[in-house]
């Protein structure tokens, strides 16, 4: 231990007469433990240095407590804090650290205040973020470390910033900072000093930040702007990401911007001029182009005519004669057709294009082909619960109407009398050249047998049937081959109570009376009482 460099006899006299115990008496007077005070390196050694504040003895400070020790040489003055005047060895008990975390609170208690940006270098890293050394050591969040985290706060250590004071606790003495907060700050300086220099319609450079389902988000260097899908071609697009890819660097149109909500709308379409321009010119109404199936949906196809221009053929535009439930039953995409210009809307960006006008329309010949009364022969070509379509020549489909099938049987389908691909004759009932239907009927090949049945089954007249159908209102009795009557349940015995299928079965043989023909409505009524 190095002891004091005063002996007691120079504490007694010394040349021309001075009392040094009176000094020293009067030097302990004006330092007390707490105080800080100016040192001065008299010795350093590998381990510590000593420290001459003007006191009787020197004090001993550890040389960990220097992190700049390099840059120390003796005769440096130091600032450091009196712990105790004398210690068991006679030494004073001073302090570095405490010294400098003592007027570091100080200075920062004097010149700043909550929401204040100060300097400061993270040193280490703890538990939940790091230590940052702004004059004392401040603790950074690991959530304020960075605007988007994660972060790999050791990148921080060492580094020189700017860091917001966002919390200060005077009676622990702690601070808390953010470099988030400087960021952010940052960042919306430099979104302002871009948003003062954009221009619209100028081209500006970026880097494809991301994707979604309707665009894609461009950086421009400090602010996102949206490329919508609509403004990435004049062309078709399913999904932004047949254009671009993340990363991709783009040059961009700028559309549209607002400083107070720092909004940019970016096209990418715009840069080439608008094919729409003079398409009334190229694509004149009615003439005959040709194209590129590229999409189907339920309703038609689009056929690309040329980079940006699509029309749409309606599936009722398809075909003249043919009865098409999808346009895949006819087209594909990737097949190239001719079409007919049917109509544009320049402004809207549309043209609907026809398929089935490159033929003549062979509706314009069945009225001539097909006058109502003659007959016609056809194939089954599908059967549906309300009637039968029958294919005649030339592709033209004529309906008959499950009403028109049988004078007197009551039909629950068409199967019940036709069959799918069954050749059959019938006879034209109307044509409607405009809408294109063709109505037929079956039942129209032989005379109306209703006159001579109206005769036949008088009121009153009793029969023997058997029943063919059993509903809550009655039951349906065959009295002849195909005709049937009706018993309604209010024509039937007291005893008779619904349902009806407790008493009666499909195939019962029963005697019944006439009480109703109605030859308009073609229905006989009969009781069972």
């Amino acid at each position: 231990m190095l002891k004091s460099n005063k002996t007691d006899e120079e504490s007694v006299k010394a040349e021309g007469g001075i009392d040094y115990s009176q000094m020293y008496a009067m030097t302990m007077k004006t330092l007390k433990p707490g105080e800080i005070t100016k040192g001065k390196i008299i010795h350093i050694s590998s381990k510590e240095m000593v420290i001459d504040i003007g006191f009787k003895s020197e004090g001993i400070i550890p040389l960990n407590e220097f992190p700049e020790k390099d840059t120390l040489k003796i005769g440096d003055e130091i600032d450091v804090l009196i712990e105790k005047l004398e210690d068991d060895n006679g030494m004073v008990v001073i302090s570095r650290n405490k010294a400098e975390k003592i007027m570091g609170w100080e200075k920062i208690m004097n010149n700043y205040k909550e929401g204040d940006i100060i300097s400061g270098r993270a040193t280490r890293k703890v538990k939940g973020g790091l230590m940052v050394n702004v004059g004392i050591e401040a603790f950074l969040p690991a959530s304020q470390s960075t605007l988007k985290p994660p972060i790999d706060l050791n990148s921080l250590i060492g580094k020189d910033l700017d860091y917001k004071i966002v919390k200060i606790n005077k009676a622990r003495r702690n601070i808390i900072v953010s470099r988030k907060e400087v960021l952010q700050v940052e960042v919306e300086q430099r979104r302002c000093e871009l948003l003062d220099k954009l221009q619209r319609g100028e081209l500006v450079k970026g880097k494809v930040k991301n994707i979604t389902d309707f665009g894609a988000f461009i950086s421009l260097g400090g602010i996102d702007g949206l490329l919508h899908i609509t403004d990435m071609s004049w062309g078709r697009i399913s999904h932004p990401s047949e254009v671009l890819a993340v990363g991709d660097e783009v040059e961009v149109v700028v559309l549209d911007f607002n400083k107070d909500s720092m909004k940019i709308s970016l096209g990418l379409k715009q840069k080439q001029a608008n094919p729409w321009e003079d398409i009334d010119r190229k694509y004149p109404i009615g003439s005959k182009v040709k194209g590129k199936i590229v999409n189907i949906v339920p309703y038609g196809a689009f056929i690309e005519l040329e980079k940006g221009i699509e029309g749409l053929v309606h599936i009722s535009e398809l075909s003249w004669t043919k009865r098409i439930n999808h346009p895949t039953e006819v087209l594909a995409i990737g097949d190239m057709v001719e079409a007919i210009v049917l109509s544009m809307d320049k402004q809207q960006q549309k043209i609907s294009l026809g398929i089935k006008q490159i033929e003549p329309n062979p509706w314009l010949e069945v009225i001539t082909k097909y006058p109502t009364g003659s007959k016609v022969k056809g194939k089954v070509k599908n059967l549906t619960d309300y009637g039968a379509f029958i294919e005649l020549d030339d592709n033209i489909d004529g309906l008959i109407h499950i009403s028109d099938m049988s004078w007197t049987k009551k039909m629950n389908h068409p199967s019940e009398v036709l069959k799918k691909g069954e050749k059959i004759e019938a006879v034209v009932l109307s044509v409607d050249q405009e809408n294109m239907k063709l109505a037929l009927g079956l039942k129209q090949l032989r005379e109306d047998p209703w006159p001579e049945l109206i005769k036949e089954y008088s009121i009153g007249r009793e029969l023997e049937g058997a029943i063919t159908k059993i509903t809550n209102f009655g039951l349906f009795v065959e009295i002849a081959k195909d005709l049937e009557g009706l018993v309604h349940i209010s024509e039937m015995p007291e005893d008779v109570k619904p349902p009806l299928e407790d008493r009666f079965k499909v195939g019962d043989k029963v005697s019944v009376r006439v009480i109703k023909v109605d030859g308009e409505q073609r229905k006989i009524g009969l009781s069972l009482k």
